[in-house]
């Protein structure tokens, strides 16, 4: 279904003034469009469905038994979609308002152990040619800073190239932030780009060398490295290494507002997700220096 004026209008807004990522945008466009069939099929447009409409959309998800995160997701675009409208005049009120958001199942980060993250580190380095060389320096690089896969694969081809000891990223929403670098890091950063091709544009160079590599590219290489250190591909992905990196960071004592300014991250609530790890190394640490230790195991 072809995407109308006003949904086009509703996305180079997002573009423009929210800084919103080419994957973002395909999935407000993705969710967009999926509405807009819905109510032609009520006989109504889009940017002008009544709340019966939205409502009965929302129910239809439910009952075709979407992910209550994907069913969230769906609503959160049409309430920011129709409060562009509501501000742009084109429509009075915001209908999606008042449609309460499903409830969403309280999950855990998926993460590996420090154990884990060595035998990945240790399997990268027995790969050879540019495959293990983009091996090295995005574990390294995910595993040190917990930069997005977004982020990682957007770094231009001159990053960490100078003696610097902190990386400026432009995250979600065009939000800035530093995280530090490791040595480790910069050195295998600068191994991958002495094998990129000339006039490569990205650290991590796609088959058009004006291109990035793809986040499947690099999730397939990721895998591959799992397999070679014995850990179920499964259960490892780019962003459960930036899970990793802040669940280990958090178990060695550091502090959740800093962890939210690493991640970067606008609202500590996101964070908080990793107060399991607090729970568990305050009990540790409870059992193991509390005069009644004993009572504790």
């Amino acid at each position: 279904m072809a995407t109308d004026r006003h949904s086009e209008a509703f996305l180079e807004m997002m573009a423009a003034e929210r800084n919103a990522a080419g994957n973002t945008l395909s999935a407000y466009q993705a969710d967009l469009d999926d509405f807009a069939a819905f109510a032609a099929a009520r006989g109504e447009a889009a940017h002008q469905a009544n709340p019966a409409t939205l409502s009965a959309y929302m129910a239809s998800l439910a009952g075709a038994g979407l992910a209550a995160r994907t069913q969230a997701r769906r609503l959160s675009s049409l309430r920011q979609f129709h409060l562009f409208l509501l501000r742009e005049g084109v429509r009075a009120d915001n209908p999606a308002e008042s449609l309460e958001m499903p409830k969403l199942p309280q999950t855990l980060p998926k993460f590996l152990t420090e154990a884990e993250v060595d035998a990945l580190l240790a399997a990268a380095a027995e790969r050879a040619g540019t495959p293990g060389l983009r091996a090295r320096a995005g574990l390294e690089i995910l595993y040190a800073t917990g930069l997005r896969i977004s982020e990682m694969l957007s770094l231009p081809a001159a990053s960490l190239s100078s003696d610097a000891a902190m990386l400026m990223i432009r995250g979600k929403g065009g939000r800035e932030r530093i995280v530090p670098l490791s040595d480790v890091a910069k050195r295998e950063a600068a191994c991958l780009r002495a094998a990129s091709p000339k006039g490569a544009r990205f650290l991590f160079v796609g088959r058009d060398i004006t291109q990035p590599m793809t986040r499947q590219g690099f999730a397939l290489l990721l895998k591959q490295v799992a397999l070679a250190a014995g850990i179920d591909p499964a259960r490892l992905s780019p962003h459960v290494l930036r899970h990793s990196f802040a669940s280990h960071l958090l178990a060695r004592g550091a502090d959740l507002r800093s962890l939210q300014k690493l991640l970067g991250h606008a609202d500590i609530a996101t964070t908080q997700i990793y107060t399991h790890v607090l729970a568990e190394r305050l009990q540790k640490l409870v059992e193991t220096h509390h005069p009644l230790s004993d009572a504790f195991k």
